[in-house]
Order: C-alpha cells, then sequence, then structure tokens
C-alpha cells in the first residue's frame, strides 16, 4: 500500500476516534472523564500531522504521527487498568473511599469532584471500556503510522 494512502488511513482513524467520542459525548449523554480527555489530545495531534503529512506529502512526518497515536494508546491502557481497580488513578479522578474523612472534608470533596469519574467504566462493548478500545486501536493506528515512515 502506498506511504500517503497509509498516512490517509491513520489520520482517518485518529478522525474517526475523535468523532465516535464527541457522538457518545453529545448525542449519547456519556460525560467524559479528566483522563478521557488527555486522550483527545494526542488524536488531535495525530490530525494535525496526518494533514500537515498529506499536504506536504512528507512521510518523515509519520513517526510524529506514530508517537501521538502511542501516547494515546498508552493514556488508554492506563486509563482502562484505573477502570479495572488493577492500579489508582489521579486523586483528582477517582475515588478513595470515605473512611477517616470528617463530614465538612467529605463535602468539599463532593462538591469538587468530576462529572464523570475516571475509575468507573461507563460503557463497555464485549467487555472492554471506551478507554480499553482506545488503548487497543490506538496502538494499531500506531503501527500503521510506523509503516508509512518505514516505507516512505
Amino acid at each position: 500500500m502506498k506511504t500517503m494512502r497509509l498516512i490517509g488511513i491513520a489520520t482517518l482513524g485518529s478522525l474517526v476516534l475523535m468523532g465516535s467520542v464527541y457522538f457518545f459525548q453529545h448525542v449519547l449523554g456519556y460525560a467524559p472523564c479528566k483522563m478521557c480527555l488527555w486522550q483527545r489530545w494526542p488524536h488531535a495531534v495525530a490530525i494535525g500531522i496526518g494533514i500537515i503529512a498529506l499536504a506536504l506529502r512528507d512521510a518523515r512526518l509519520a513517526i510524529f504521527g506514530a508517537l501521538a497515536a502511542l501516547t494515546t494508546s498508552a493514556i488508554g491502557f492506563y486509563h482502562a487498568g484505573v477502570e479495572q481497580k488493577w492500579w489508582e488513578g489521579p486523586t483528582t479522578c477517582t475515588s478513595s473511599g470515605t473512611q477517616g474523612v470528617s463530614a465538612e472534608d467529605l463535602l468539599s470533596q463532593i462538591l469538587a469532584a468530576p462529572i464523570a469519574r475516571c475509575d468507573e467504566i461507563a460503557w463497555d462493548f464485549i467487555g472492554v471500556s471506551m478507554a480499553g478500545w482506545n488503548g487497543i486501536i490506538s496502538l494499531f493506528l500506531a503501527v500503521i503510522w510506523i509503516v508509512a515512515f518505514v516505507r516512505r
């Protein structure tokens, strides 16, 4: 497959993932947590890199698309692990329990809490959360970017 076509596919992949999360958020009503938002930034960067690489017909930029895809994949896998309680996530995004917390402190935590928690699975398909799917699909997109870079 031609290098520019691979870059186009990888760019389109990030664009479809971004469109999907906005559909889930604005049409289906799933509020994103802090880590969900973190996963969007590298996709935006990958889309920008893809557009520039296609416009300039410069496949050397594919390495940066791969780095962006690997970044969002890593965040997605980390987030999926937080959802599965395999490790702790950021304290500003998860629940730490209520033992030893005064009523006043608990109320402050509740009022300062984000709309969606990072340690809860809002949606899954065949047992894999949105964060997990982002990790898997973005890793696949990174491979496409790398193949495009190697074939340049």
